[in-house]
């Protein structure tokens, strides 16, 4: 029992000594906060008075100004909850893969106490949030304290400190200022939306500031009772996992010749557009007596007839796998996974390329074909862009094409086969879905196959996504695969 005392006497008295001004500060933004929730709660008069003065005056400010609030929408929307969850799970995820454990459950326990001391708080303390003469935004649930404040501060700073090390030194101040600035710009923009007062954000980011210091400090009690050195909080929380958590280390540059690169993916941009404009013009006011005219009037007809309050929904939910949010989700999922499991930059930059370029050749083609959409029922209403080519069709090739392109030689697994079919089956799923949806002609989907497989086989011969295949990497090993060469290897030293 003696011996169990002295165990958990000794870290406390290391961190004690070795970290009073870390305690210092942690206690020192626990302290105010307790001090400022107790001025909330009982409505002191100096600070209820400040508050909605502050409310008022910034209503005044940014509501006349509709380009401001969009803006300021936008600031706001990287300190919610959807962003912050996205940010830290893929960070968790490619840091088991990278297998630094430790750092991953930092980040599950950091993230889901803000989580927890954010509805707990409000819900104690009850405080209705601002009333305005003209309201610009609107959040759910109580005001005090700020959940994005205290998300953002808790989720930037704990990423900050986890992947430090993998930044160069002369990049470290630079990224702690931006992280700082971010915080700052999401909490104020909470106060000038109109959601939250003054002192909902400040409290917001004290609780931050201590629940985050509490976390922080006591990872590094964890590496000095381990024998561990505890460097400064400004070279992260492991700088010895510099190289693991780094996106890729192994990578001396992305492309070889990016000049002639972007030179030629501009070129063959124009050209795609060309191809797509001469297509579009044709099959929308020069097919009317042809095959095609007979299939974009025909087909959709045929599926108007057939409407059906089952298979309405049915194609409501496919359409959705093709719509901008569910796109961007598998993008912002897969090129994360990307990094952790190979460490190369160039098949994120195919992917990146292939929803930028299919976006910027859907808008040009729309405006210039300037379509209208078949003349049936259209189920989703009046749309901002015409019907060819199909946006939601075209996006679906090309973020689906892309990862099979990516996945497939890099591992001889029976798996790599599901990407292939999700390259056939999504499109084809989202093309039925809006042709029946009465949204697109069939000549839109073409339109669409014409886009996704020009501008691909543009990208794949300008930036050649699996060139480190070629160049001797064998990424396409499985990490399991490569654990069990490691344990017969060891084995077989231990043998000689």
């Amino acid at each position: 029992m003696t011996a169990v005392k002295e165990v958990v006497r000794r870290p406390l008295g290391h961190f004690a000594e070795r970290s009073i001004a870390g305690l210092v500060a942690v206690t020192g933004a626990g302290v105010a906060f307790g001090l400022l929730l107790m001025l909330v709660r009982f409505r002191w008069s100096p600070l209820h008075r400040a508050d909605h003065e502050a409310a008022e005056w910034f209503n005044g400010l940014v509501a006349p100004h509709h380009a401001l609030v969009t803006v300021l929408q936008a600031i706001t929307d990287l300190g919610g909850r959807p962003v912050l969850i996205w940010l830290v799970s893929v960070a968790v995820i490619g840091l088991l893969i990278r297998r630094r454990s430790r750092l991953a459950v930092y980040l599950i326990i950091t993230g889901v106490g803000g989580l927890i001391l954010d509805p707990s708080l409000k819900a104690l303390v009850g405080r209705l949030r601002p009333v305005v003469d003209v309201p610009i935004a609107s959040a759910p649930g109580n005001s005090f304290p700020s959940g994005h404040a205290l998300g953002s501060f808790v989720a930037y700073g704990a990423l900050l400190l986890v992947f430090l090390p993998a930044m160069a030194p002369r990049w470290r101040k630079p990224a702690i200022a931006i992280a700082a600035v971010l915080v700052a710009l999401i909490g104020l923009t909470r106060i000038a939306l109109g959601v939250h007062f003054v002192s909902d954000v400040l409290g917001g980011w004290l609780l931050g500031a201590a629940w985050l210091g509490v976390t922080a400090y006591a990872f590094r009690l964890w590496r000095r009772e381990r024998g561990r050195p505890v460097p400064p909080l400004t070279e992260g929380l492991e700088p010895e996992a510099g190289h693991d958590i780094a996106p890729a280390p192994a990578e001396e540059h992305v492309l070889e010749h990016p000049r002639s690169t972007v030179a030629e993916l501009l070129v063959g941009w124009v050209l795609v557009f060309g191809v797509l404009y001469a297509f579009g013009t044709f099959v929308s006011y020069h097919a009317k007596d042809t095959f095609f005219g007979t299939l974009d009037t025909e087909i959709p007809r045929w599926f108007a007839e057939r409407h059906t309050d089952g298979w309405t929904e049915v194609s409501w939910w496919w359409s959705k796998f093709g719509d901008t949010h569910a796109i961007l989700i598998v993008s912002l999922v897969f090129c994360p996974l990307v990094l952790a499991v190979w460490r190369r930059w160039r098949p994120v930059l195919f992917v990146a390329l292939a929803m930028f370029g299919e976006l910027t050749l859907f808008l040009a083609s729309a405006r210039v074909v300037d379509r209208p959409r078949p003349p049936v029922e259209n189920l989703d209403g009046q749309m901002p862009t015409s019907s060819f080519p199909s946006g939601h069709i075209a996006a679906t090739i090309c973020v689906w094409l892309a990862i099979a392109v990516i996945v497939f030689p890099r591992t001889d697994r029976w798996w790599r086969w599901i990407f292939v079919a999700l390259a056939v089956i999504m499109p084809v799923g989202v093309a039925t879905s809006r042709i029946y949806r009465g949204m697109h002609h069939p000549t839109d989907f073409m339109g669409a196959i014409l886009l996704s497989a020009l501008w691909i086989g543009l990208l794949y011969w300008a930036i050649r996504p699996n060139a480190d295949l070629a160049e001797g990497s064998q990424p396409a090993i499985a990490a399991d695969q490569v654990d069990e060469l490691d344990d017969e290897l060891a084995k077989a030293g231990r043998a000689d």
